[in-house]
């Protein structure tokens, strides 16, 4: 079963309060095998425009274990936190087997 990959792209619009949900998301990820792959850091655009500024990459086991994550209700109970203070997107992307 191929790995898959949460990928997101945000601008921060309230970096004190996303930095709190920021905090909360590692232990959300936990029970389901996620890990962070990229988490903000430099970025170079090679082509196109980007959808946001800061980038994160998070490694799931399974296409199943990164949906179940997305919508536990851990990570649900926060993920208002990040709406309300970045735009983006997350998107999963299934690994090649």
């Amino acid at each position: 079963m191929p790995k898959a990959y949460v990928i997101g792209q945000n601008t921060i619009k309230n970096l004190d309060k996303y930095k709190l949900y920021a905090e909360k998301v590692p232990k959300t990820l936990v029970q389901f095998g996620g890990k962070f792959l990229s988490r903000g850091g430099d970025t170079l655009i090679l082509d196109g425009e980007p959808a946001g500024k800061r980038n994160v990459i998070i490694e799931f086991p399974d296409i199943e274990s990164a949906k179940a994550w997305y919508f536990s209700s851990d990570y649900q109970k926060i993920v208002t936190e990040r709406k309300d203070n970045a735009t983006g997107y997350l998107i999963i992307s299934e690994g090649v087997s």
